[in-house]
């Protein structure tokens, strides 16, 4: 045996107990939020509000994430004023993540009363002609997803998560109304999804994610020129996808998907033109609901070439 032989072998046990740890930890969280199906939205909003400012407290490197990701968007604005849309974004996100209890749990008349749909009318096409539903990431995203599933079916690429745990319940919740075609993002063959489309199954499609500099178009999001992958515009012009504004806004006492109307004059003159649309868009609602938007995330990461990281 060499030397290095059992030095391997404690590596190879040392994470055992972590992911031990974490499977547990998920099983625990998911328990805690399925226990608060049957409170009332106040007694979860409370909830998320106390958890949110814990949340913007402890976990700092989420909170350096989102005030540098506030900086770069809102250079107009204070760092007093910074910090206090960044701790909003917390007890928004804790408020969504406590609300799939009722998501995941609650009938289909619970969640039609939690989440309205205005414009369900846009994705109920007799002719089925392809369509993608673009949905960028705010915190009520799978609230509207769920909430759709009742109505339509859909296919969707999502991240798949470390976490098995999560990723059975994630799994689970999104597709308990009606089989969704779920596709991993990892390693996705999008034939899977042309196909969906071309058979009248509308993509939900979250198109704001860093796909690194080889598959993106850096096009401007909030004054930052930003890696965005350029999928909306080739799908659009490969199977004749119309597009339409599929965002989930958060309110007082549940959520509202808003369906807007299929985009005109699009596909335009060039992807990067569309692209660039896409980023402008997005950024419309972005400036409507600064606080909803999921800043914990780093949109930022892939920079151009010769330019300093932003975190």
């Amino acid at each position: 045996m060499t030397e290095s032989q059992p030095k391997l072998a404690v590596e190879a046990q040392g994470p055992a107990p972590r992911r031990r740890i974490d499977l547990w930890a998920a099983g625990l969280g998911i328990a805690l939020i399925n226990r608060t199906a049957r409170w009332s939205a106040s007694g979860r909003r409370q909830l998320a509000r106390l958890l949110g400012d814990l949340g913007w407290s402890a976990v700092a490197s989420r909170r350096r994430v989102t005030l540098a990701n506030l900086r770069a968007c809102f250079p107009e604005a204070s760092e007093t004023e910074r910090r206090a849309m960044g701790r909003r974004v917390f007890r928004n996100l804790t408020r969504a993540t406590i609300d799939h209890s009722v998501l995941w749990k609650g009938s289909k008349e619970q969640i039609e009363h939690l989440v309205r749909v205005d414009g369900l009318e846009r994705l109920l096409d007799p002719a089925k002609r392809p369509l993608i539903m673009l949905a960028p990431h705010f915190v009520g995203l799978d609230a509207g997803a769920v909430r759709l599933s009742i109505d339509i079916a859909a296919v969707s690429i999502y991240a798949q998560q470390s976490n098995p745990v999560w990723d059975r319940w994630l799994a689970y919740g999104r597709s308990r109304f009606r089989p969704q075609r779920l596709i991993a993002r990892r390693g996705s063959d999008l034939r899977a999804v042309v196909r969906a489309m071309r058979d009248g199954v509308p993509f939900y499609y979250l198109p704001d994610i860093d796909g690194g500099a080889s598959n993106s178009i850096f096009a401007p999001f909030m004054g930052v020129p930003t890696a965005t992958l350029p999928m909306v515009s080739r799908l659009a012009r490969m199977v004749g996808a119309r597009v339409v504004m599929t965002v989930t806004e958060q309110t007082a006492d549940g959520y509202v998907v808003h369906v807007e109307p299929p985009w005109e004059d699009f596909p335009g003159e060039s992807v990067e033109a569309d692209t660039e649309r896409m980023n402008r868009e997005i950024e419309r609602w972005v400036r409507r609901l600064p606080d909803q938007y999921l800043w914990t995330h780093r949109r930022f990461k892939t920079r151009p070439p010769g330019e300093p990281s932003i975190y």
